[in-house]
């Protein structure tokens, strides 16, 4: 019976097999939908194990050469991000890994992690708590130009049409000139049952839940703060969705949307002020869809922080 050894000397390896009638340069090879489980510390110093997927990939220099050794990709994603806390330093150490083992072929690395991390959010009144599920994505690449890590993730939130409120109130106003005559003595009492009822308040604004997909390059010293980019949004927008809800909730949460009222581009500049704001954040892109009720499409706005180079190239993704 053969050693384990002999066995795999013995078995063909056609990767190696040249094919000069297909010889060229690769931008990119390897593989996407790896499944690895992470570790990640969102900002509050507690780490969670989450199930991910992982694209890894190197380009290919070599127009002789017919592949790239995908295994030791797999591998090496295997032994570092199901063993290691998930941070800037680890990614950069992972893709110098990448091309050690591919440096006769390969001067360029990447790789896309996309997970989800639970976070805790209180309720707006009442003591009550719950879990609210954020997707993450991860992009890092090492070549020429040195090391690049990218965050996204989505904040989703309600956003009140003003000028569906505006013309609310003006139905209001109509409904109550009609039942409260002009010169009448008014009685504090019918007017506080007629602001109570659903014939007094004959129209409601429109609103509709919204999206924020946010893309962000920290700084290089800086940490993955997830929750503390996920706070700074949701606090400039006003109104993000929530988890446990009591009446005393739903009660603040309508007053937080009357209070918020936005149009996508409105949605789109507090969120832009928010994150220039934070000296962390070297740059970022922000899409807004306001999946509106009015509509069968929706309202869209772009923003970023405007940096030569940066995200801001006008285009729209």
């Amino acid at each position: 019976m053969h050693s384990h050894e002999n066995t795999a000397r013995l078995m063909p390896d056609v990767a190696h097999q040249a094919q000069p009638h297909l010889a060229g340069a690769l931008d990119w090879v390897g593989m996407d939908g790896i499944e690895v489980p992470v570790h990640f510390d969102a900002g509050d110093g507690d780490v969670q194990r989450a199930s991910a997927q992982v694209g890894a990939f190197v380009n290919l220099t070599r127009p002789d050469k017919r592949g790239i050794h995908m295994s030791r990709l797999y591998l090496l994603v295997d032994e570092h991000l199901s063993k290691r806390t998930l941070d800037a330093a680890m990614l950069e150490g992972l893709l110098k890994a990448f091309l050690e083992s591919h440096k006769d072929l390969a001067d360029r690395a990447r790789i896309s992690i996309r997970f989800d991390q639970l976070v805790r959010r209180a309720a707006l009144r009442s003591a009550n708590s719950g879990w609210r599920a954020y997707p993450v994505s991860i992009e890092a690449s090492l070549g020429a130009d040195g090391f690049r890590m990218e965050l996204g993730t989505e904040v989703v939130y309600s956003s009140t049409c003003p000028a569906s409120a505006a013309l609310s109130r003006q139905l209001i106003q109509e409904q109550f000139a009609r039942d409260f005559a002009e010169g009448a003595a008014l009685d504090r009492t019918a007017v506080l049952a007629w602001l109570g009822s659903e014939q007094g308040i004959v129209a409601t604004p429109h609103a509709q839940r919204s999206v924020a997909r946010l893309l962000v390059r920290f700084d290089s010293q800086a940490p993955l703060n997830l929750i503390g980019l996920l706070d700074r949004v949701e606090q400039a927008l006003g109104t993000p969705v929530q988890t446990a809800v009591k009446r005393e909730d739903e009660q603040a949460f309508a007053l937080a949307n009357g209070g918020n009222l936005m149009f996508c581009e409105d949605a789109a500049r507090r969120i832009q002020r928010a994150l220039d704001a934070d000296t962390t954040i070297a740059d970022f892109h922000v899409r807004l869809e306001h999946q509106e009720s009015l509509h069968p499409h929706d309202a869209v706005a772009y923003a970023s922080k405007g940096v030569p180079g940066g995200f801001g190239s006008g285009d729209c993704a």
